[in-house]
């Protein structure tokens, strides 16, 4: 029996207007531009993995099957992980390139997934900035001198990224050759400039975001120079990532769905944009992603990424009309999916596709990271699952 599907969005394509020309941060366009490092190119990419089905599909080129890989596929859910973090933390765990890479391809050895995410995490760049990070038990990640002044703004550094965290690049040269010998690319990240601004401001997590707002809309100076600080760092990171051998990246705005329209349109958009446009000139494809941003997508997606990312909060085909001619989309299982009973997950994954309607350019993935509780046999069924429903003789 089908089941009915969520009411269908208006075929028109939204418009994606541009910053408010009104607004005072617009007057002067050098607010919180920081100087970029040199354009550094990419290394050769081994040919197998420039012809896997991932990278295909983020070109929006026809692949033989649709890729599939998970957010957060490296993690709390396999007991390869708990026991090798067991007794270190998470930092410790990051800045050591031998375990790095390790917990990577822990998911690439136990299932037949499309791509490998880095182990990291967004926030690794602050403590690099003159911020204390912390991640406590049971709180998440804590940073004891958050920014509250416009001063705090002024003393925070942008460092060469390839001097303050080398364990990054060493960890993706260590990773590499083993992926490639298997045709599978490596994908790099980074948080966007919002979300690291926003956890760098609130101290820790939040639900509505009440600290960043007000710096933002009371110091917008301030807040300009903050997001070009970031970008600058962000795009030096992704750089050092790309060179050590990353053959495409992600850009986590985890919490930008907080925002209004002309909020993000203001405040966001133009650092983030120029994120993007730096990024995508190391010539790999970027992947931009936001959670609970739907009322965002048309203006995330005028960014120019290669993929957009999309939450399950929206039908797929509802989502993919929101985003640019040519563009890619990534999505979109509700995590929780995963721990559901196969003949639902089943269902919900046969749904996804049916939505994607086997067009070139949908990587499969869920709408946000897998949880702890996440059975790894669901992992290693939907993979398959996913593979021989779309497998394709023309890929």
């Amino acid at each position: 029996m089908t089941r009915p599907q969520s009411e269908q969005a208006p075929e028109t394509r939204p418009t994606a207007a541009k910053p408010d020309a009104a607004h005072p941060s617009a007057q002067d366009p050098s607010i919180g531009r920081v100087p970029g490092r040199p354009h550094v190119s990419k290394p050769a990419t081994d040919p197998k993995v420039h012809d896997s089905a991932f990278l295909k599909t983020a070109r929006g080129e026809k692949a033989p099957h649709t890729p599939v890989w998970f957010m957060r596929q490296a993690g709390r859910y396999m007991p390869e992980y708990r026991a090798l973090r067991a007794g270190k933390s998470m930092l410790d765990c990051i800045r050591t390139p031998d375990l790095a890479a390790e917990i990577t391809l822990q998911p690439i050895k136990a299932f037949p997934l499309d791509a490998a995410i880095l182990f990291n995490d967004i926030l690794t760049p602050l403590p690099t900035m003159g911020l204390s990070l912390d991640f406590v038990g049971g709180v998440g990640p804590v940073i004891h001198n958050p920014i509250s002044r416009t001063k705090d703004v002024d003393m925070l550094g942008v460092p060469a990224t390839g001097e303050t965290m080398p364990f990054t690049a060493e960890s993706i040269r260590l990773i590499v050759p083993e992926l490639n010998a298997r045709g599978i690319p490596l994908i790099g990240f980074v948080g966007a400039p919002f979300t690291l601004a926003s956890y760098a401001i609130e101290g820790k997590g939040s639900r509505n975001y009440e600290k960043t707002k007000r710096f933002m809309y009371a110091e917008p100076a301030a807040w300009e120079r903050l997001m070009g600080k970031f970008e600058a760092l962000l795009a030096d990171y992704l750089t050092e990532q790309v060179k050590a051998g990353a053959s495409a990246v992600q850009i986590f705005d985890s919490w930008v769905g907080a925002l209004s329209v002309y909020d993000y349109r203001t405040f966001v958009k133009p650092a983030t944009g120029r994120l993007i446009e730096r990024v995508k000139a190391l010539g790999v494809p970027v992947i931009y992603f936001g959670t609970g941003a739907t009322h965002l997508m048309p203006d995330m997606a005028s960014l120019g990424s290669n993929v957009v990312g999309a939450d399950w909060r929206l039908p797929l085909d509802d989502a993919w009309k929101l985003i640019q001619p040519g563009q890619s989309i990534q999505g979109n299982l509700d995590p929780l999916l995963m721990q559901a009973p196969w003949r639902e997950l089943k269902h919900q994954t046969d749904r996804i596709l049916t939505e994607a309607a086997g067009r070139p350019g949908h990587i499969f993935n869920v709408g946000h990271g897998l949880l702890p509780e996440t059975p790894m046999d669901a992992v290693m069924r939907v993979t398959e699952y996913v593979h021989e429903k779309t497998q394709r003789a023309d890929g």
